[in-house]
């Protein structure tokens, strides 16, 4: 069970349960010529499970990693938990969990050992209760004392959530949580992670695996090329009662590929 809980870095951390916890404007990242994210203007009230996506390459794990202080902005600015991710980007991952888009833990450590190692880093209480606890419910007790570069990438994925959970973070930034791991431990992860919403939580997810994003996420945004093609709610994204997310996702970005297509022809000529 996830209860959030939050860590004063000498900043402020907002605690009030209706304003937005993330909020992007004008938010845009250039690496030389390439285009990887348009400005864009986002924002994710507390207690909404919101999605973000887009084909292979949209620049949705850039827009991630511009919110969690990983990448510093070409333009723009973004807040979240109420902190300036540029001037504070410590104090931001000090109070969020991450889950990166490709499973990372490092090869060198066994899987108790890093769970260790990040539960030392967030000054965490009764580190070996909660990293037996997260071993236990991902069913990797056997595998504690294993290598991560031995593992499968299933067990990697289930040890990089693990480590994303273990400090109890009221905003979670998910890249493709599901990824890699078998039916069981989605509906597990899935069933974790509403309870989470229910309990007050925030989550900032983007997937490849839409059937299981159009059962968690309250609102979306679809984006591809770097920019946004829609945002809302499921309702006020499609043409007709019967679409799915996947539907929509094939309408907008289908229609943006055949535009970028024609530009292209209509250049060459």
């Amino acid at each position: 069970m996830l209860s959030w809980k939050e860590v004063n870095l000498n900043g402020p951390v907002s605690n009030t349960l209706s304003e937005y916890l993330v909020e992007a404007e004008g938010l845009a990242k250039r690496f030389g010529d390439f285009v990887a994210l348009q400005p864009l203007d986002v924002k994710v009230q507390a207690g909404e499970f919101f999605g973000v996506f887009g084909p292979n390459g949209a620049g949705k794990s850039t827009f991630i990693r511009l919110l969690t202080g990983q990448l510093r902005p070409s333009a723009g600015t973004a807040k979240v938990l109420g902190i300036n991710v540029d001037s504070k980007p410590r104090l931001v991952k000090a109070n969020i969990g991450i889950v990166p888009e490709s499973e990372s833990p490092p090869s060198y450590l066994t899987a108790a050992e890093f769970l260790e190692f990040v539960a030392r880093l967030r000054n965490i209480d009764e580190i070996n209760e909660k990293v037996n606890y997260w071993l236990d419910w991902f069913g990797m007790t056997d595998k504690s004392g294993t290598l991560c570069k031995d593992l499968s990438k299933g067990q990697r994925q289930k040890v990089m959530l693990a480590s994303a959970f273990i400090h109890e973070p009221r905003l979670l930034f998910l890249d493709e949580p599901f990824v890699n791991l078998d039916p069981i431990y989605q509906r597990k992860c899935r069933e974790l992670l509403l309870e989470h919403i229910s309990n007050g939580g925030t989550i900032f997810l983007c997937s490849h695996i839409l059937e299981i994003a159009e059962r968690l996420c309250t609102r979306v945004a679809v984006i591809d090329h770097g920019r946004v093609l829609a945002a809302g709610k499921m309702n006020d994204l499609r043409n007709s009662k019967s679409e799915t997310l996947e539907d929509i996702f094939i309408r907008l970005v289908g229609k943006s590929i055949d535009e970028i297509e024609a530009e292209s022809i209509t250049e060459e000529e």
